[in-house]
């Protein structure tokens, strides 16, 4: 069985290998986007004259206009044209925003820059997420993690590139100063600028140049990629279908893809399966943005107090731990199903938070921690998505909702970090990490249950009204 899910993903892939590769490398800019500011916060705050607590604002910007991209991304990906065309203009806009992060004297262009790139993390983000659901479908476990992992190795280039320029000392606010830190910026800048060029290539390639105004240009050259191995469409393929009419493009979008007309005749289960998969991101993606935002200030505080440049490994080490964790998860979603995944990656979550928590002055355990917890988290964005949208047979919007509700984990949860550690002290930080954990363990497994009861409640009603069954076939 396992050789046949191999070659079956491999055909898969060969029929639409440079899609794929293209909204990879897309996220690769994602990635060296999301990590940046943690290891550079205090050379910023010099650059920008600012306190901790005011650049907790700029995290706050960022993820807030995250998350409207993730929420109007939709809208860009109604066709195929629309959607690189936006990756596109995206991924060069993220160039931009690092050549022009070193020229913001102040907190409020500091802020405005990171809010533009904030709407086009969000755009990819939402974008590169449906079109692979959309082109693997029940197959799309394994891309998923693949796509992820180059979230993890683009967040974990950014910290490398910036370690050599980050100050070995404080800042004295008052005082002028002037940081190496821009030197990191523009790379970042270079390094991105042929992931653009790449979906341009891509753009060329389908012949889209001209098809911005098409009112409807394909989504895809052809729909091999939902045909099983022998070329025809697999019974659950047809039942979707038939269920969802000739016309399925853009039904991921949070705003359009669950038309107001047809909610009334949806049970409270289709509702609670999306909210409590979104509730579930909401913290683990939450744990992500306050951990990265957070570990390097944290570190360099009493009682670790590390010198700036070893607590600048802390983030590149999380990330490595992050990538090499979606890397195993590509292997092992061939062979464990998501929910199983799922319970022994958040188990790990709360385990490795509460042993840093009572080990919060070794230094060791600190990085020793961190890369377990790396590990640990790193498939729970891509398991949750694909365990959603099978739980839904892919009719509802889970996509669209679990990309949203995740860049609001991370928007909100970073700021009352911030805000909570501001207050109470670094000790704090671990203690949040910890509740967060908690909490969305708690979320998936109602999340379990829910399921459970429904597939219950379905299979009653089956061998209640069997007839009832065979006529809808």
């Amino acid at each position: 069985m396992a050789k046949v899910v191999d070659e079956r993903t491999c055909a898969l892939f060969r029929s639409n290998w440079q899609h794929t590769l293209t909204y990879w490398s897309v996220f690769f800019s994602f990635g060296l986007c999301i990590a940046f500011l943690g290891p550079t916060v205090l050379d910023l705050r010099c650059q920008t004259h600012s306190t901790l607590q005011g650049l907790t604002l700029v995290f706050f910007a960022q993820q807030f206009c995250l998350l409207m991209g993730s929420s109007v991304g939709g809208f860009f990906s109604k066709s195929l044209a629309c959607s690189l065309w936006s990756l596109a203009g995206s991924t060069f806009i993220i160039s931009a925003v690092f050549a022009f992060i070193p020229v913001c004297a102040n907190l409020p262009m500091l802020a405005v820059a990171m809010a533009i790139a904030g709407l086009a993390m969000g755009v990819i983000d939402t974008i590169s997420n449906l079109q692979l659901v959309k082109i693997y479908q029940k197959d799309s476990t394994v891309f998923l993690q693949a796509l992820h992992f180059f979230v993890g190795l683009g967040a974990l280039v950014s910290p490398l590139i910036a370690d050599p320029f980050l100050s070995e000392m404080d800042c004295v606010l008052e005082v002028p100063v002037v940081t190496n830190v821009s030197y990191a910026f523009w790379i970042m800048a270079l390094i991105n600028l042929p992931v653009p060029i790449a979906v341009f290539v891509l753009i060329y390639r389908e012949r889209l140049l001209s098809c911005w105004f098409e009112r409807n240009p394909r989504l895809l050259d052809s729909d091999v990629h939902m045909y099983s191995m022998k070329g025809e469409r697999s019974s659950w393929q047809q039942d979707v279908s038939s269920l969802e009419g000739p016309e399925p493009r853009g039904y991921l979008n949070l705003l359009n893809s669950c038309p107001l007309s047809k909610l009334k005749e949806l049970p409270l289960s289709f509702f609670g399966l999306h909210l409590l998969g979104g509730l579930v991101l909401f913290f683990s993606d939450g744990i992500v943005g306050s951990y990265t935002g957070f570990v390097y200030t944290y570190a360099v505080a009493p009682p670790m107090s590390l010198t700036h440049k070893v607590a600048g490994y802390l983030n590149s080490v999380f990330w490595a731990s992050i990538t090499l964790g979606r890397l195993a998860s590509i292997a092992l979603s061939c062979h464990i199903k998501p929910v199983h995944l799922l319970t022994i990656n958040q188990v790990g979550v709360i385990v490795m938070l509460f042993l840093l928590l009572m080990c919060y002055t070794s230094s060791v355990f600190l990085f020793v921690g961190t890369c377990f917890l790396g590990l640990f988290i790193s498939s729970v964005y891509p398991c949750m998505l694909a365990l959603t949208e099978d739980i839904l047979d892919y009719k509802g919007c889970a996509t669209a909702v679990l990309v949203t509700c995740a860049g609001m984990g991370e928007m909100l949860l970073q700021l009352i970090v911030g805000s909570v550690i501001h207050a109470y002290g670094s000790y704090s930080f671990l203690l949040s990490g910890l509740v967060f954990g908690c909490i969305g363990f708690l979320l998936f497994l109602m999340l379990l249950v829910v399921d459970h009861i429904c597939k219950h409640d379905g299979a009653a009603a089956q061998r209640t009204h069997p007839e009832a069954d065979v006529a809808a076939h």
